[in-house]
C-alpha cells in the first residue's frame, strides 16, 4: 500500500480514492464492488475444509505480506461475523457484513498480523449483534477478546464536541497498551469516510472535522501513514469541495502533460545507480490531494516536479547513504533540504533519507531514500510492527562459550517483544495517569496533537530526546527526568548556560543542571514556558497539591526561609552578622589589610570596583582631598586613569592579612537560596558587610556581596564553598567600574 494516496489522472469521483497498492510495488487492484463482495458474503460457501469466496481478498492481502500465516481463525471469524450480521443492512444499502470484510482487507494490505484480522472481522459483533465476550473468548482467545473489547469501547465514544474527556481518556490508554486496537479503529473511520455520501451533509461535515482534530493526528503519531493520507484526502473533499474540485484539476492538466519531469529524473536517477552497482527501484510517487493544496499555496503556480516526488527502495541501510552519495556526485543536490530520519528516527518510527536535486531548467526534485523495510513501517506505522506481545522470532543458539542461549530478545510474560513503540504513546501513557482530572488531559491532548512537527535534542550523554517544535528546556527537563524536574534549576544548551524558558531547535544539544534541595519546587512561571503535555501536567499537578506555593526560580521574595532571608531583600540592604561566637555576643569586625604607601601621611581606601585583596598585585592614584585609592592591576578603572593622565602611585601590602572584597554570585532562582548562601559564607568564617539581590531576570538572579574575611588567604575556599551551594552557577570578584575613582 501507498504511504501517499495515488492521484488519478482525470477527474472522477467526489471522494479521492487510495490504498490500490501494497508496499508500493505490487500492481493496483481496482476497488472491490461492495455489492458484490455483500452477495459473495452470503452466497458463498463456508465449509469448515474451506475459506468462504468472501475473504478471498483478504486471504490475497494477507498472504502477501505473512505467506505462512495459519489462515483458520480468519474462516471462522468470518463465519461467525456473517451469521451474526446476517439480515442487517448498512445505510448505503449493501450488507453489514462488507463493513468488517472492508476494514479487514484495510488491514490486511497495511500488513496486519492474523490476530488483528481475526478481531477486526469481529468488532461489530458485541456491539451490534448477540454475540458476547466470552463467546469470542472462548472461541479465539483472550487476546481476540482484548481487542474486540478495546474497540467496542471506542465505538461508545463521542469524539465531538460534547465529548466525555474520561472516556476519551480510556480510549486512548487501550491504545497505549496495544496500538492493534487504534490501527482497527482508523481502519473502522476509512470505510466510512469512503462511504460517507449517503448520509446528510450536515452529518458529513461533523464527522469529517472529528476526523481531522482527532483521528488524523492519531494516525500521524503511530506512524499510519497509508491511512492518514487518505483520510485527510475524503476530509478535505467533504469540508472544502471547492478547494478539492481545483486541487482535482490542477492533478488533471499536469497527467495530461505530454512531458513528466519527473520521470525524466526518475530515468536518470536509475542510470546513475545501474553505473554505481547499487541496486534499488526508482519510482514515482504522486503527491495526495492535501499534500498538493498545501504546495500551491505556498508557492503559487506549480510545475511538474511539484506533483510528486521520487522514492528509492534498497535492501541495506548502508546502501541509502550509497545511493545519496551517488545522487549528490551526479546530479545538482539541494543541501538545505537534506535530512537524516534513519540516524535520527522521527517520534513515529519513520526512517528516511530526504534529499532533492535541482534539473537545469530550475525545478527541484524531492528524494527519498529508504530501505524495503523503512518503507512498510513508513506506510503501516505501528501495524507494521506485528503482534507485540508476540514471542521473539530468533531460534535458539549457542554463545561464544558454548553455552546455550534462549531467543534474542524473549519477553516475560505480559511485556513486549518489540520495544519500538512510538515514543508519543509512551509518554501518553506516562502523562495521562499524571492528569490531574479529565478536562485537563482532554485540553492538553487536543494541544498534543496540533503539534505536528518534532524536533530532536541531544543529551551529553548521547541519548536523544523527542520534543514538539517550539519546545523549552522546561519541556527537556520533563521528558528526561519526570516529576524530578521540580528540582532543574538551569540548563546549557550547546555549551551555553540558557534559561529554561530558552527555545531548543533541531540538533540541539541539552545539559540540565539539577539542585540537590529535596524541597525544591517548580516555578509558576514555567506554565508559560511549557508546550508538551507531560511538562504541563506535572507542574499543574504540583500547584494544585501545593496552593501556596509556585515560587521556585524567584528569590528572596517572601517564599523563602532561614535567618539570612529577613536580613536581605531584593535591592540594597546591611546584612545580620554571619558568624557570632558561641555567647551569642557581636564577634570582634577583623580589621581591614594593611597597605604601605609611597605617600606618607596619606589616607588609604581600597576600591569598591575591584575589591584588592592580598596577595593581588595592586597600585595606587591619588583622588581628592589626598585619599589614594587602591586598585588591583587588572582593574579596568587603572587603564581608564592612566589614558587621562593620572600618575600612580607605589602601593604594596602590609603585613595583617584580614581584608574586605565584593564577590558577585550568579544563580538560577530557587527556593530558600540566599539562606543557603548566606549559610556557606558564615561557615568559611567570613562576615557580611551588605548585599544586593538583583530582582530576578528569566529566573536568573545576580547577588552582590561586600564581606569582611580575617584572612585573605581563604578567600578561593570561599569562592569555591559558594559555587557549591545548588542553583549556583559562578561567583566572581567584583569588576564593575566605580564612578569618581
Amino acid at each position: 500500500m501507498s504511504a501517499e494516496a495515488t492521484n488519478p489522472a482525470t477527474p472522477g469521483p467526489a471522494a479521492p480514492t487510495a490504498l490500490t497498492a501494497t508496499a508500493g510495488r505490487r500492481k493496483s487492484r481496482p476497488r472491490i464492488d461492495l455489492r458484490r463482495l455483500g452477495r459473495a458474503a452470503l452466497l458463498g460457501p463456508a465449509a469448515r475444509d474451506r475459506l468462504p469466496d468472501a475473504i478471498g481478498h483478504v486471504v490475497e492481502a494477507h498472504r502477501a505480506h505473512h505467506p505462512d500465516a495459519d489462515l483458520e481463525p480468519l474462516r471462522r471469524a468470518y463465519v461467525l461475523a456473517e451469521s451474526s450480521h446476517r439480515g442487517q443492512m448498512r445505510k448505503s444499502g449493501e450488507p453489514y457484513i462488507t463493513h468488517p470484510l472492508a476494514v479487514t482487507l484495510i488491514l490486511a494490505e497495511l500488513g496486519a498480523e492474523t490476530t488483528t484480522l481475526t478481531a477486526s472481522l469481529l468488532h461489530d459483533t458485541v456491539e451490534d449483534t448477540e454475540v458476547t465476550l466470552e463467546q469470542v473468548r472462548e472461541q479465539f482467545g483472550e487476546e481476540v477478546r482484548y481487542l474486540v473489547d478495546g474497540v467496542t469501547k471506542l465505538e461508545k465514544v463521542d469524539y465531538g464536541a460534547a465529548a466525555e474527556p474520561e472516556t476519551f481518556r480510556k480510549m486512548l490508554v487501550a491504545t497505549g497498551n496495544d496500538v492493534r486496537v487504534m490501527s482497527i479503529k482508523l481502519a473502522d473511520r476509512l470505510h466510512n469516510m469512503r462511504t460517507l455520501g449517503v448520509m446528510r451533509p450536515e452529518k458529513q461535515a461533523r464527522i469529517a472535522k472529528v476526523t481531522r482534530d482527532v483521528l488524523i493526528p492519531l494516525a500521524e503519531r503511530l506512524g499510519v501513514q497509508a491511512l492518514k493520507t487518505e483520510l485527510e484526502d475524503l476530509v478535505f473533499a467533504i469540508l472544502h469541495p471547492e478547494e478539492y474540485r481545483h486541487t482535482r484539476e490542477l492533478i488533471a492538466e499536469n497527467a495530461a502533460r505530454s512531458v513528466d519531469p519527473l520521470a525524466e529524473v526518475a530515468d536518470e536517477a536509475r542510470g546513475v545507480l545501474r553505473e554505481a552497482g547499487i541496486p534499488a527501484e526508482v519510482l514515482i510517487r504522486p503527491r495526495h490531494f492535501v499534500s498538493v493544496h498545501r504546495r500551491a499555496r505556498r508557492r503559487g503556480q506549480l510545475r511538474g516536479t511539484d506533483f510528486g516526488r521520487l522514492l528509492v527502495l534498497v535492501n541495506e541501510d548502508a546502501d541509502c547513504y550509497g545511493v545519496l552519495g551517488e545522487l549528490h556526485t551526479c546530479m545538482t543536490p539541494v543541501v538545505s533540504e537534506f535530512k537524516d530520519f534513519i540516524a535520527v528516527p522521527k517520534f513515529n518510527l519513520y526512517q528516511s533519507l530526504h534529499t532533492a536535486v535541482a534539473r537545469p531548467d530550475g525545478q527541484v526534485v524531492e528524494v527519498l531514500i529508504r530501505t524495503h523495510q523503512m518503507h512498510k513501517v513508513a506506510e503501516a506505522g505501528v501495524v507494521a510492527l506485528g503482534n507485540p506481545y508476540a514471542p521473539a522470532t530468533d531460534t535458539p543458539g549457542t554463545d561464544a562459550t558454548g553455552t546455550d542461549t534462549p531467543a534474542a530478545d524473549a519477553p516475560a510474560d505480559g511485556e513486549r517483544a518489540d520495544p519500538t513503540r512510538p515514543g508519543w504513546l509512551s509518554r501518553l501513557l506516562d502523562w495521562q495517569r499524571a492528569a490531574p482530572d479529565p478536562d485537563t488531559f482532554w485540553c492538553t491532548l487536543r494541544e498534543d496533537l496540533a503539534q505536528d512537527r518534532e524536533i530532536t535534542v541531544f543529551r551529553p550523554d548521547g541519548g536523544t530526546l523527542g520534543l514538539p517544535e517550539g519546545a523549552t528546556c522546561v519541556d527537556a527537563a520533563y521528558a528526561q527526568y519526570g516529576e524530578d524536574a521540580h528540582a532543574c534549576i538551569g540548563a546549557r544548551v550547546n555549551g551555553r548556560l540558557a534559561t529554561l524558558s530558552t527555545v531548543l531547535g533541531d540538533g540541539d544539544t541539552v545539559q540540565l543542571l539539577m539542585g540537590q534541595d529535596p524541597a525544591s519546587e517548580p516555578s509558576r512561571e514555567w506554565l508559560e514556558h511549557a508546550h508538551t503535555a507531560a511538562a504541563r501536567i506535572a507542574i499543574q499537578r504540583w500547584l494544585t497539591a501545593h496552593p501556596g506555593g509556585g515560587t521556585g526560580g524567584e528569590a528572596a521574595h517572601g517564599g523563602s526561609t532561614g535567618a539570612a532571608d529577613g536580613a536581605i531583600r531584593a535591592g540594597t540592604a546591611e546584612a545580620a552578622p554571619a558568624a557570632r561566637p558561641a555567647d551569642g555576643a557581636p564577634a570582634a569586625r577583623p580589621r581591614r589589610a594593611d597597605v604601605l604607601v609611597d605617600r606618607p601621611g596619606a589616607a588609604v581606601r581600597l576600591a569598591g570596583c575591584c575589591t584588592p585583596v592580598p596577595p593581588d598585585e595592586i597600585t595606587g592614584f591619588a583622588v581628592r582631598g589626598g585619599v589614594v585609592t587602591v586598585h588591583r592591576g587588572e582593574c579596568a578603572a587603572v587603564v581608564d586613569m592612566k589614558s587621562r593622565g593620572r600618575a600612580e602611585i607605589g602601593v604594596r601590602w602590609g603585613d595583617t592579612t584580614e581584608c574586605r572584597v565584593t564577590l558577585v554570585a550568579e544563580s538560577f532562582g530557587r527556593p530558600h537560596l540566599l539562606a543557603d548562601l548566606t549559610e556557606a559564607i558564615a561557615l568559611e568564617g567570613a562576615e557580611i558587610v551588605s548585599a544586593t539581590v538583583e530582582p530576578p531576570s528569566q529566573q536568573r538572579v545576580r547577588h552582590t556581596y561586600t564581606l569582611e574575611l580575617p584572612d585573605a588567604a581563604r578567600l578561593p575556599a570561599l569562592m569555591r564553598a559558594m559555587r557549591d551551594v545548588p542553583g549556583v552557577y559562578d561567583v566572581s570578584r567584583a569588576q564593575h567600574q566605580a564612578p569618581g575613582s
